[in-house]
């Protein structure tokens, strides 16, 4: 009786050269193409024919094939389908191999991921800075599929100095505002890893129903502090002061103050934004926080200013004069330093103000001085209507009417108070 099984031997398959299928039974089978040669297992299932490649004849030998082939079998046997058998067990392979991913392997891949859609260099440095100085030190070394609620908490709760001469504190309490944007931004790494397949289950960073149940809220750890602002009735007085300083940073300060506008946008802005025909600042959508382009109409002293300053322009080496920064630095070709605005404030003795906190000097101005519509107010700062029915309806930006409100906060920000003086701390 002819043998079923075992036909090939050790010397036919090493002489199989011509192209062919050589039966060694049992389904297997030597495939000899110009190529190359490589074993395969052929079989039923169903009433459906399938061919299952085992591998090369270089890497596996006759015994080897034949060990494939009755693994194969046996499967078949059980009613499975061997190529789904191993297709099912490859994928199991990759996911516990993707799994040992860890959380700053996650997190360096969604910050560069997300970067090109973020709205500056600033934020995606906040990103880094955050969860590399709070989270990693933590959490970065382990499998993003390990981290839960307990090491989210340990994270949150760490012991921090919200001063050098301050006690330790837990970083919730110490730094509620930064442990609250760390939280959110370790509730996206984590909910980025699981639609790439590197986690399962619930997000142990959410905060509704589940990181709030354990922690107060951010508002009520400590008041919340907003940006230091003059009251808008000693603004005149500090005009005064102001246009008394020497320097390129008291110029652009008073300017950032008479347009509203917000500090990088002044620090950022180019010779070809301002359009002095149309008495207009142009500020490009890629330099909003918004990513919208915004028109600043400029008053008569916001352009005494920049014509004030265009005969001192300095362009730096490859740069275009029209590209020139409107305010810049010490340095040729480059813009004022972020710190350009706190030292003059300190050597005016006002470093209990900030530059943003003039944004709601003049918000308070208009609401308390003027009849401009509250919407117009907005607009000139450059602020996104919350309200979808609201901004689907308004489609204009307003100008002609934000140009008349800007003229009168310059006149204002022009006329201090007669007899009264005003005492700037040294």
């Amino acid at each position: 009786m002819a043998r079923t099984v075992g036909r090939l031997t050790a010397l036919k398959v090493q002489k199989a050269k011509r192209p062919g299928m050589y039966a060694d039974g049992g389904g297997l089978y030597l495939q000899v193409t110009p190529g190359g040669a490589s074993w395969i297992y052929r079989y039923m299932l169903k009433g459906r024919a399938r061919e299952m490649g085992l591998g090369p004849l270089a890497l596996y030998g006759l015994q080897e094939a034949r060990a494939k082939a009755l693994d194969a079998r046996r499967l078949r046997h059980e009613g499975i389908d061997p190529i789904e058998a191993r297709k099912a067990a490859r994928a199991t392979e990759r996911a516990n191999t993707a799994k040992t991913k860890t959380f700053k392997q996650c997190a360096e891949s969604h910050i560069k991921a997300h970067r090109a859609g973020w709205r500056n260099a600033k934020h995606a440095a906040q990103w880094e800075a955050t969860v590399a100085t709070y989270a990693e030190p933590i959490i970065g070394a382990l499998p993003v599929q390990a981290i839960d609620t307990a090491l989210v908490m340990k994270v949150l709760e760490q012991e921090v100095r919200d001063a050098p001469n301050k006690p330790t504190a837990p970083l919730w309490t110490a730094k509620p505002e930064t442990a609250s944007r760390l939280r959110g931004r370790i509730e996206s790494i984590l909910d980025w890893a699981k639609v790439r397949g590197y986690r399962e289950g619930e997000n142990p960073a959410r905060w509704r129903g589940h990181v709030a149940k354990l922690l107060p809220p951010r508002g009520k750890v400590r008041k919340v502090e907003h940006h230091a602002a003059l009251p808008h009735d000693e603004l005149p007085d500090f005009i005064t002061v102001l246009r008394a300083q020497e320097g390129t940073a008291a110029r652009a300060l008073e300017f950032a103050i008479l347009t509203a506008a917000r500090t990088g946008e002044v620090m950022g802005a180019r010779w070809d934004e301002i359009v002095l025909a149309e008495k207009m600042w142009m500020i490009p959508a890629q330099r909003m926080k918004a990513h919208r382009e915004h028109r600043v109409p400029l008053s008569a002293r916001a352009l005494a200013i920049v014509e004030e300053i265009k005969p001192f322009r300095h362009v730096g080496a490859g740069q275009d004069e029209a590209e020139a920064f409107v305010f810049p630095g010490g340095k040729r070709g480059q813009p004022l330093s972020n710190m350009a605005f706190l030292m003059l404030l300190r050597r005016m003795g006002r470093d209990d103000l900030t530059v943003h906190g003039f944004r709601s000097t003049f918000r308070d101005w208009a609401a308390e001085r003027t009849k401009f519509p509250g919407e117009v107010v907005e607009m000139a700062l450059a602020h996104v209507v919350s309200n979808k029915v609201e901004a689907a309806y308004r489609r204009g930006d307003l100008f002609d009417k934000r140009r008349k409100l800007m003229e009168a906060w310059a006149v204002y920000c022009a006329a201090p108070k007669a007899g009264k003086v005003v005492a700037f701390r040294r």
